[in-house]
């Protein structure tokens, strides 16, 4: 199916002065750069991942990552694309290797925080246990108990899935991870 569908890259957000250089966390001493997010930020849809994925490849062209191409396949299926959807992550820098999970988690989530602020977006997206764990701000949370009905995270009416490569690497959840992007499509219609 994805082999018919031809993802694109989309727009990343301009970075606001106030993470430029940003050394919070330890993420800044291995990041190539800091991914604030894609797509549109006046989008009333926010999708939640945890942290950006590669998004050059090793001679710096620009590439569209697996958990990207899903993401959009899914979205474009139930009739989404990116003026209706702002992508964005728990980490705003793309880890490549060890760091303290915790410590950086928390130090980006005030970024987060700060978007859903700015842009007031009407429904919220998390995919994978990483987004959920902290957009929730509770660490026994995961996707299997949590998906499949609507939850209020700091007032927004929010929806859970799997993240883009547990789809890929186990595509018996494909068709739950549609009918989760289903269900928050008929959200945003009907609202």
């Amino acid at each position: 199916m994805e082999k018919c569908f031809s993802p694109t890259i989309w727009t990343e957000d301009q970075l606001p002065e106030c993470a430029k250089g940003c050394t919070r966390c330890e993420l800044y001493k291995q990041r190539t750069r800091i991914v604030w997010g894609e797509g549109n930020p006046k989008a009333d849809i926010v999708v939640i991942l945890d942290n950006p994925g590669c998004r050059e490849d090793k001679n710096g062209n620009e590439l569209i990552c697996g958990t990207r191409q899903t993401l959009q396949f899914a979205a474009n299926s139930v009739g989404l694309n990116e003026k209706d959807l702002y992508i964005t992550y728990i980490l705003k820098c793309r880890p490549v290797r060890k760091y303290n999970k915790e410590n950086a988690r928390e130090t980006c989530l005030g970024y987060l925080y700060q978007q859903l602020q700015t842009n007031n977006f009407k429904i919220a997206f998390c995919l994978g246990d990483v987004a959920v764990k902290a957009f929730f701000s509770d660490p026994e949370r995961d996707v299997k108990s949590t998906r499949g009905m609507w939850h209020y995270v700091r007032n927004i009416p929010t929806y859970v899935s799997y993240h883009p490569l547990a789809i890929r690497r186990r595509p018996n959840l494909y068709g739950i991870f549609i009918n989760d992007w289903e269900q928050v499509n008929k959200f945003y219609i009907f609202r």
